[in-house]
């Protein structure tokens, strides 16, 4: 879970937060196999349909973030200045290239997913790179590289599994109470409840857990980019316009990203977001720019 083999810095904070989220993760797993085990009376069903759905997750998480950003892979002849930007930050970084896709949305955003380095996918869409400049697109591609080096991508797809299970568990357990309580005799009515209970407490910390871990690991990632490309006010630069563009897109198109949020360089998030510091995948603009100041300051770079 570290970067040692890349030129990307390494952050041993970073490792050890991800180490305790899985840690609490796995914990929370115990309590939720044995509330599947209860409702299916069956080890092997339940084995079957957990390893199922993470393995479709894990191996597949590429696939699925695509499609479902409706992005499509693309080559240097198609999109030769991304593909550029992406080559010279490789060699500097020592790592694998990914495969590039782009998404055809206005909204100015970009994410990197994939088990790992050797099979990871760098998206951006077409509203990021008619706005970015060459320099602060660099910036943004080397902080999303960061999480790949860092493997944290696939650290919060594992982790985000759990709360994509209970929350499937609970429509599932809602459902079969309300269309089937009247066939239901007591004992099966409270076993339902109890599973609901759980699976809504499985989701809620797996839901606050993913979140923690989220924000650091963004800040994780900007100061890597930072470090790597020496020029933290190109990032900070594509950070503010990002942000502010975000503001003005449309709701609609908001709420169709916002799954994708703790993937994304910046949040899917309109000006009415609340309880922003406790519910979000990403830290506050205002700390990312002043962790990229002092950066700046370290790194003697030129005003």
């Amino acid at each position: 879970m570290t970067a040692t083999q890349t030129r990307f810095r390494p952050d041993r904070q970073l490792t050890v937060r991800m180490l305790v989220t899985m840690f609490l993760l796995g914990l929370l797993y115990i309590a939720f196999i044995a509330a599947l085990v209860a409702l299916f009376k069956s080890w092997i069903l339940v084995v079957v349909i957990a390893a199922g759905l993470l393995a479709a997750q894990y191996w597949y998480s590429d696939k699925i973030a695509l499609f479902a950003m409706h992005a499509h892979e693309v080559s240097a002849q198609e999109q030769p200045r991304l593909h550029g930007v992406v080559d010279r930050l490789c060699a500097k970084a020592d790592m694998p290239k990914p495969r590039i896709a782009i998404s055809h949305m206005d909204m100015p955003n970009a994410f990197a997913t994939g088990r790992n380095a050797d099979h990871a996918v760098l998206c951006v869409t077409t509203g990021l790179l008619r706005r970015l400049e060459t320099e602060e697109l660099e910036g943004v591609l080397a902080h999303e590289l960061s999480h790949v080096a860092h493997r944290d991508v696939a650290v919060i797809t594992i982790a985000s599994f759990l709360g994509v299970l209970a929350g499937l568990l609970v429509r599932f357990a809602f459902y079969s109470e309300l269309f089937g309580g009247r066939r239901n005799d007591q004992n099966t009515a409270l076993l339902l409840a109890l599973i609901m209970t759980v699976s809504v407490v499985v989701y809620v910390i797996s839901f606050l857990l993913i979140r923690a871990l989220s924000r650091y690991r963004e800040l994780a990632a900007d100061r890597a980019a930072a470090i790597l490309t020496a020029r933290p006010s190109a990032l900070a630069s594509a950070l503010t316009k990002v942000s502010g563009d975000i503001a003005r897109i449309p709701t609609e198109d908001l709420r169709t990203a916002q799954p994708f949020n703790a993937f994304f360089f910046t949040p899917a998030l309109g000006d009415g977001a609340t309880l922003y510091n406790l519910f979000s995948t990403h830290p506050t603009l205002e700390r990312r720019l002043a962790q990229l100041a002092k950066i700046s300051v370290q790194l003697g770079e030129p005003a």
